[in-house]
This record gives C-alpha cells, sequence and structure tokens, in this order.
C-alpha cells in the first residue's frame, strides 16, 4: 500500500499513521495492576524504555479502556514481556474478556508493587507510575522500574503486519 497523506487531510493522515505503525515490528507485553482500584490487564505493543538514570519505561494507555481508571488510581504496574508461546494469553487480554477472567490463564505471582507478574514471561518491570501525561487519546504513563525480573528464555513474541511473529 502506497500511503501519502496531506497535512490538511486529517482522516487520510490518521489511515497513513495506523498502516505505517502496523509496519513498526514491536515486542508484546500484558500490563497489570493490583492496589485500591482493582486488578486489571491489559496487552500493550506501545512500551519503550525512556532512561536508565533512573530506569524508567514509557506506557500507553487508551483513555477509553475500562481499565484506565484502575490505573490511575493504583499508580503501580508491570509490563510482562511476552514468549513466542503467550500469544493466546496476549489475545486474551487485549480483546472482549472480562477482567475477572483474564487472570485464569496463565501462571501468576505478586512483584514489589503489588501488580501480577507473569511466570515464564521474557522479562517483568515492576513500575510505580510517576507521571501520566494526556495526548490525544491516551494516558501516556512514565513508570519508574522498581523490580525487574528476568524470566524465560524462550523467543519474543512480537507483533508486525497485524500479525503474531517469534524472534530469537
Amino acid at each position: 500500500m502506497n500511503a501519502h497523506a496531506a497535512p490538511h487531510d486529517v482522516e487520510a493522515l490518521r489511515l497513513a499513521f495506523r498502516e505505517g505503525m502496523s509496519r513498526l515490528a514491536a515486542a508484546v507485553n500484558i500490563v497489570t495492576t493490583d492496589g485500591p482500584g482493582g486488578k486489571a490487564g491489559f496487552t500493550a505493543s506501545a512500551v519503550c524504555s525512556v532512561t536508565d538514570q533512573p530506569p524508567t519505561l514509557l506506557v500507553c494507555l487508551n483513555r477509553s479502556s475500562s481499565v484506565a481508571s484502575m490505573f490511575e488510581t493504583n499508580r503501580v504496574l508491570c509490563v510482562n514481556t511476552l514468549a513466542n508461546g503467550h500469544e493466546d494469553l496476549s489475545r486474551r487480554f487485549g480483546g472482549a474478556t472480562l477482567q475477572e477472567q483474564r487472570f485464569l490463564e496463565g501462571t501468576w505471582s505478586t512483584g514489589a508493587t503489588g501488580s501480577p507478574r507473569l511466570d515464564g514471561a521474557l522479562l517483568s518491570f515492576d513500575c510505580e507510575i510517576e507521571t501520566m501525561v494526556e495526548s490525544g487519546t491516551h494516558q501516556v504513563l512514565f513508570c519508574r522500574i522498581i523490580e525487574l525480573v528476568q524470566g524465560s528464555d524462550e523467543n519474543a513474541l512480537v507483533y508486525f503486519r497485524r500479525r503474531y511473529h517469534a524472534v530469537g
């Protein structure tokens, strides 16, 4: 697809952006939280490093999602980076599955912040949310890492061109 969009054509630019982002391979993560706001999780590829002084991640969360208020209330989260065998779990946390049923699959433990940590994840970054910034439809969460657990040595699960792939 050859996607060109003039700066003044907002809808065409939005569609070209979405298509372009589908061509940007990204690690697949399940981001979890637990605390006074409740236990919740969602699948995310919009996660990246910010700095190592102090170790900080950036996580993007759609403000209209059913879990947004839980993350805002709890102010903690765990980014669980998925291995190749976790595609079904990724779909469970990314789809219409009810929150209380999402954690029925997989083996979960509790991280330093109280957030659920997926046993068998490649990495689990247990974090406190330091800053939340609204940008368009999303909240951008700046998350200071409290605990890092290196887990599985499996191939990574990545999302590219709207499909899952193993990398490793």
